[in-house]
């Protein structure tokens, strides 16, 4: 058999138990959760190489079908994705009801939300974050970290920067629970009324710490999204960068038609 004509058949093998093993999830035969068979199982009921069937779980993962633990096997996946709403998480309704974003979006989709709280305190500010902030490089600004949880499962990890001057008199926002609303609802009490939100969004993978943070597969995508928080005045009064499974959301934006 010419070398082309193998390396055809070794893809078509690797894709059919892909393929046979998508089927079994999307029936339920493979229910959500379920361990996937074992390379070894899978070699043996094949006829097939290890490396065959490692481009065939690799196969599931990409699609988003499975993923992988290192030590444990791999899995299917079971969580559903969060959808935010854009046009509705940050309604000042949300903070009056005592409401922080994550909190509206996460009653919407269903799942039980937590926080936990990695890091408050002054930080030096980066250089994309100080661009974004109007504050020279390395300026001490007040940095918030956060992972957020569903249903006991990581889903996104964020990082908030507010710049000193607009924090230094809000006791609130360097305790690890602001109080209802959060940090938004702290920062218009002391007269920082919040206009309009920027969001820049892009994917790309994760890198190690991300994929350890958020109990991703091996080259699982992510969803990076930075936010700038701008008041009445102008001021850009909180940057956050957020990193989120990118399986786990749907990013729902309105706006205005505009001339």
């Amino acid at each position: 058999m010419a070398s082309g004509d193998v390396a055809s058949s070794a893809k078509a093998k690797y894709l059919q138990i892909a393929d046979d093993l998508a089927a079994q999830i999307k029936t339920g035969a493979l229910a959500p959760g379920a361990a996937v068979p074992s390379e070894a199982d899978l070699m043996q009921r094949y006829g097939v190489a290890s490396g065959t069937v490692r481009k065939a779980i690799a196969e599931l993962r990409t699609a988003q079908l499975i993923e992988t633990h290192h030590g444990r096997g791999s899995f299917v996946r079971s969580r559903p994705p969060v959808q935010r709403k854009s046009s509705d998480r940050f309604r000042r309704a949300h903070r009056n009801a005592g409401k922080a974003a994550y909190l509206a979006e996460a009653e919407v989709s269903g799942g039980l939300p937590s926080v936990t709280v990695l890091f408050v305190g002054p930080t030096d500010a980066p250089a994309e974050i100080a661009e974004r902030l109007g504050v020279p490089v390395g300026a001490q600004v007040l940095a918030r970290k956060r992972r957020y949880f569903r249903d006991g499962v990581p889903t996104e990890e964020a990082t908030s920067y507010l710049p000193w001057d607009v924090v230094k008199d809000i006791p609130e926002v360097f305790a690890e629970n602001p109080g209802g609303g959060g940090i938004y609802a702290r920062l218009e009490e002391h007269g920082h009324a919040l206009a309009e939100f920027t969001e820049t969004v892009r994917a790309r993978l994760a890198t190690k710490p991300e994929t350890t943070a958020l109990a991703l597969s091996p080259g699982a995508p992510v969803i990076h999204l930075v936010r700038d928080a701008i008041t009445t005045a102008g001021r850009v009064v909180e940057v956050c960068d957020t990193v989120m499974a990118a399986d786990q959301f749907v990013l729902d934006y309105r706006f205005p038609a505009r001339d």
